[in-house]
């Protein structure tokens, strides 16, 4: 699914895109925009798994209000914060623009390394979303475990941030 995004919207070009590809110096500039789409409809995919996850927290909390066992909801509550920020920060991430005059600039392989680097972040969403899953079942263990994996995952959103400004 994640490679389709990118080769689509390639290949959804009309005849007027196409056409102005053949320009110089344009088609370069068309392909980073290309990549930025690309990479903008894959992390809101990404973001909004996470907030369909975020489900599995409701469906805990009301299993643990009819229990009456409320001692474990700030935990449950921890990790809907958790869950918001990280969907939100992948949401939201920097596009991968740079000024004019900057001194980083963010080409065309720099722009690639992020949406590969993008890409992988389906594992940790994929990670989150299984310990979520597991988490009426194994109470506060499972929060907890869902807690770390949403921390290594908003880890690697930090990564990412580190990527486009140039520093790794």
């Amino acid at each position: 699914m994640t490679k389709d995004i990118l080769e689509g919207a390639r290949g959804g070009q009309n005849f007027l895109e196409k056409l102005m590809n053949a320009l110089p110096g344009f088609s370069g500039y068309r392909e980073k925009e290309i990549r930025r789409d690309a990479d903008r409809i894959l992390r809101e995919h990404l973001a909004r798994r996470l907030d369909l996850a975020k489900k599995s927290l409701d469906e805990a909390s009301v299993a643990l209000t009819r229990s009456g066992g409320l001692g474990g909801m700030n935990d449950i509550e921890t990790a809907r914060k958790r869950i918001d920020r990280v969907a939100n920060r992948i949401r939201y991430a920097d596009r991968g623009y740079a000024p004019l005059f900057g001194v980083v600039k963010v080409d065309e392989a720099v722009l690639g390394r992020v949406y590969a680097f993008d890409v992988a972040l389906m594992d940790g969403v994929d990670a989150v979303t299984a310990a979520l899953g597991r988490v009426a079942a194994e109470g506060a263990l499972g929060v907890t475990a869902a807690i770390a994996e949403m921390d290594a995952l908003d880890a690697r959103v930090t990564d990412r941030e580190t990527l486009l400004r140039g520093v790794q």
